[in-house]
């Protein structure tokens, strides 16, 4: 398997395809990156209406929306940096999974939408307080209550989008699109294996523990590395940072 991992889902069956693809990479000891596209020029239209009434009932919508946040939550703490690619709509849970990346791209085509108040919801797959932390409490309020279309001038100037990808030319839109975010998100991944994994665990003990454990985990985590074969080398090969 190469260090960046392509994950393409299908609407249908996207639950199931997720949780199956994150426990698969909590095992991938040699990954640095993560890209989550959808299929057929679509991120993720949201949920089948007709699946949602079949489980109308609080109890089953409580069982799928613990299953969502636990498979969510652990797409975000993976050891690897991801990013969505965001092409055509991403709707309802399909916004919700944007925010469980580390970063969102888009195309021109592209749409992020909380569109749950108009199912008479708000966000239960942790994407409400994942929001808040990319965007701030007055843009998610903005986004959550007004139901917003995010386009790609407006993600990236609320940060919601991170970067934008160009209209591609050839047919063949999909592997364009793709190679164009592999290229993209390169650029925080090159490196030893090592380094780059160990940035995402400081960053995310910075972002969810209390300032005196994730000065201890960031402590440790420079323990690994010190010394080690990555800062040897990086060490004897250079006189000077670049």
């Amino acid at each position: 398997m190469p260090s960046l991992y392509s994950a393409a889902f299908h609407p249908g069956s996207m639950m199931v395809q997720l949780e199956e693809k994150v426990s698969l990479l909590e095992n991938w000891s040699d990954g640095k990156g993560l890209i989550v596209h959808g299929a057929e020029g679509t991120f993720c239209s949201g949920s089948d209406l007709n699946a949602v009434r079949a489980i109308s009932n609080p109890q089953d919508g409580m069982k799928m929306c613990m299953f969502m946040q636990n498979t969510l939550t652990r797409l975000l703490r993976l050891p690897l940096i991801s990013v969505a690619l965001v092409e055509g709509k991403a709707l309802g849970g399909g916004a919700e999974l944007t925010t469980a990346c580390d970063f969102r791209i888009m195309a021109s085509d592209g749409v992020i939408q909380f569109v749950h108040r108009h199912m008479g919801l708000v966000p239960g797959w942790g994407g409400a307080a994942r929001l808040v932390r990319i965007v701030g409490s007055q843009n998610a309020l903005k986004l959550l209550g007004g139901a917003v279309k995010v386009d790609l001038e407006f993600g990236l100037q609320i940060g919601l989008v991170d970067g934008a990808l160009e209209a591609p030319q050839a047919q063949d839109s999909a592997d364009t699109l793709l190679e164009q975010a592999e290229c993209w998100l390169s650029r925080y991944t090159k490196g030893p294996t090592p380094v780059i994994q160990a940035v995402k665990r400081v960053v995310l003990s910075g972002r969810e523990l209390p300032l005196s454990d994730a000065l201890r985990t960031e402590k440790d985590v420079f323990g690994t590395l010190w010394g080690g074969p990555a800062n040897l080398q990086a060490l004897a090969s250079k006189s000077k940072h670049n």
